[in-house]
């Protein structure tokens, strides 16, 4: 007997990596998207919702798509378009031809959403402003959340916009705090897991535009700008996809082959540090030297669950089985 496909809800800021994950997500046979709500992160919010609906078109989906907060809660949105090019994906004219947004708010959309499916599962791909907000509004929805993977943070390197910050939590470290405050059973995978082995190879980029699709072809080219830029910043080849490994644990979770809970903060005072996910690894919170520092945090978060190493032929093979 199969096992019925489990519910999730997708918040994302779309660009290319996001859409690789989007991509993964509406294909696979182990979940149901109930709803997609997007967010300002790498590009502006509208057109991120864009790219989301032209993504959810090329899939052949129907799943509704939610637009949602333009700006982070306190400070002014800072793009990636650097990286994932002017429009997102790499610009090369992509363009919804058929679906629009829906008319409710995505913040809205998250509530109602978790509300109407208990045990959902929540992934964010982007800044947390949306998911913030909503459990600002409404901090019950906690209860109905089973997982919530944040593909975020840089919980033992450098990270990818400043020294110390991966670019999802320093867009809008309020809202992050908010969310690893919240109670949430956190699921963190980091920017680090997207490096080395686990990028695509030219290899296995060949092997991928070898499927000769659409969906393969889009997924290589919207990353165009992508691999030029990730070149230059860290000098490794290849196609780095930190969102599409974090939809590749949600959907298999024992592609996480290394994992520990700690509590995690986010810095949102500092400037040089702004954003960072300060791990307590060594579980040192709670002693003396800490305790005042992090009671906050200890009152009212759950320690996350930090995946430190994941399954890298394991998740490639994932990959390329949702492009076919």
């Amino acid at each position: 007997m199969t096992a019925p496909r489990r519910k999730i809800l997708i918040d994302t800021d779309t660009a290319s990596d996001d859409a690789v994950a989007l991509i993964m997500a509406l294909r696979s046979p182990l979940v149901e998207v109930a709803a997609i709500t997007v967010v300002a992160g790498n590009v502006d919010v509208q057109q991120a919702t864009l790219n989301a609906l032209y993504t959810v078109e090329l899939c052949g989906s129907e799943v509704p798509v939610y637009t949602g907060a333009a700006t982070p809660l306190l400070r002014t949105l800072e793009t990636a378009q650097w990286f994932h090019g002017r429009d997102g994906l790499g610009d090369h004219g992509y363009v919804p031809h058929r679906r629009t947004a829906e008319p409710t708010h995505a913040v809205d959309a998250i509530i109602a959403t978790i509300d109407a499916n208990p045990g959902i599962e929540v992934i964010t791909l982007g800044p947390l402003t949306n998911l913030a907000l909503a459990l600002k509004r409404e901090p019950s929805i906690v209860k109905n959340i089973a997982r919530c993977v944040v593909m975020g943070g840089a919980p033992c390197c450098e990270g990818n916009v400043t020294p110390a910050a991966e670019f999802n939590i320093w867009v809008d470290p309020e809202a992050a705090r908010i969310v690893f405050r919240s109670g949430l059973a956190i699921e963190m995978i980091g920017w680090q897991l997207c490096r080395y082995e686990a990028a695509l190879n030219p290899l296995e980029i060949a092997e991928v535009l070898a499927l000769n699709n659409p969906i393969a072809e889009f997924a290589i080219h919207c990353n165009s700008t992508g691999a030029a830029a990730y070149k230059i910043q860290t000098g490794e080849e290849g196609i780095s996809l930190p969102d599409p490994i974090a939809m590749a644990v949600l959907l298999d979770p024992a592609l996480n082959v290394d994992s520990s809970r700690h509590f995690v903060e986010i810095e949102t005072a500092s400037e040089i540090t702004r954003g960072m996910t300060v791990v307590d690894r060594l579980n040192v919170t709670g002693d003396g030297r800490n305790g005042a520092v992090w009671a906050e945090t200890r009152a009212q978060a759950v320690p996350s669950e930090v995946c430190w190493k994941i399954d890298v032929p394991g998740w490639k093979k994932l990959l390329m089985e949702s492009l076919r």
